[in-house]
């Protein structure tokens, strides 16, 4: 399904040096590189500020941290999801408030989510699900009618556009990840927060590091959450090859719009027209799932779901008897499947995928064809 050595083998030398790099500066926490990289990724994604934590969860959680929102306020989020985003929630103690998807985006849909607002709600919860950017001018006009903060969960959608600008800074905070199979990859954990806020940023530099900006001198009760000159190094050598990448994801995706069109019941991403998507997945649904799986799966082409659990359903949160029935979000989990999309794909293996998925029309209509053949036979 993704193919995790062709990012290095293909930058093994800038890779090298910069570990090298590293390793004999005898420095290897928020150091040089780290602030190096905070501010080539703020300048990226057009804020003023980025601040490096240990990992993309970590990035929401702090962000809820630093607007003090805990104990007893809710916090509007997509029911459709990866848990990660509830459970940023739940660890700041505040009360999830989930929001079902537009079918077409697999996003929030923002017109329900004014009537989820009650006088406890402090925040929405926005996320760039599979790569493609929420319609945030619709949930900022709503957070702005009833003066509520608006995080960014940004952690698959590294360098897309909405409107012409890139996530990260449309809302409050956004939080990233850089777990090494997002489109900007670590080799190994990794996450940031980006933010037009200087009291927000400031406050999410202390949160990371203890509570403290000056060694053994604690100004609150913070946490050990910071991105390491390693991984901050890596991710400054792939940051200059992340709009050459997503533009391949976007070439392969295109392709598969293109020629998949015509497989019998599959149902394509949707794209809207105010939106440029970095591909983070390319996530299909089909009534058959477990049949198309299987065939694409005995021609050697791996696939995921994302996700088989929706996150109201498993055993963390099974027992919150608020987390009432989301069905929209209930049959996604049935019949979504992600086809493999990366930038280190050939074409011949973008054709192969295409050509194995067109195939299973073919197979399909002879299956149908030879029932019916037995219909006639048994009459």
């Amino acid at each position: 399904f993704l193919n995790l050595k062709a990012p290095y083998f293909e930058l093994q030398q800038e890779l090298d040096a910069a570990y090298r790099r590293v390793m004999e500066s005898g420095w290897y926490i928020l150091g040089q590189e780290v602030e190096a990289f905070e501010a080539e990724f703020a300048a990226y994604c057009g804020t003023q500020y980025c601040v490096g934590v240990g990992n993309g969860l970590e990035a929401l959680h702090l962000i809820l941290r630093a607007m003090e929102i805990g104990q007893g306020d809710e916090v509007i989020v997509p029911a459709n999801t990866y848990i990660a985003t509830w459970l940023a929630v739940s660890y700041a103690g505040a009360i999830l408030v989930p929001v079902e998807p537009d079918e077409k985006t697999y996003n929030i849909n923002p017109e329900q989510i004014e009537a989820a607002i009650t006088p406890k709600t402090k925040a929405i919860l926005a996320v760039h699900l599979y790569g493609q950017p929420a319609n945030m001018d619709l949930i900022n006009a709503i957070a702005k009618r009833y003066q509520l903060r608006v995080i960014e969960d940004a952690a698959q959608a590294h360098g897309a556009r909405y409107k012409g600008r890139r996530v990260g800074g449309l809302g409050d905070a956004a939080g990233f990840s850089f777990y090494p199979g997002k489109n900007l990859g670590a080799l190994g954990d990794g996450g940031a927060v980006t933010t037009n806020d200087c009291h927000l940023a400031n406050k999410i530099r202390l949160l990371r590091n203890y509570g403290s900006r000056v060694k053994y001198f604690n100004e609150m009760k913070g946490f050990n959450s910071r991105l390491d000159e390693l991984q901050a190094a890596f991710l400054r050598v792939k940051l200059t090859k992340l709009d050459e990448w997503n533009a391949r994801r976007a070439w392969v995706a295109n392709q598969y719009l293109e020629k998949l069109f015509s497989v019998t019941d599959l149902t394509l991403p949707f794209v809207s027209a105010w939106a440029e998507p970095v591909w983070h997945l390319f996530v299909v649904r089909h009534p058959k799932r477990s049949d198309l799986e299987k065939h694409l799966k005995d021609a050697g082409i791996g696939t995921l779901i994302h996700y088989p659990v929706p996150s109201h359903l498993s055993d963390a949160y099974i027992e919150e008897q608020h987390l009432s029935s989301f069905p929209i979000t209930e049959q996604m989990a049935k019949d979504v499947l992600s086809l493999p999309i990366s930038p280190h794909m050939t074409d011949e293996e973008v054709m192969r995928v295409i050509e194995v998925l067109q195939e299973s029309v073919t197979a399909n209509c002879n299956k149908v064809g030879l029932l019916m053949g037995r219909q006639v036979v048994a009459s």
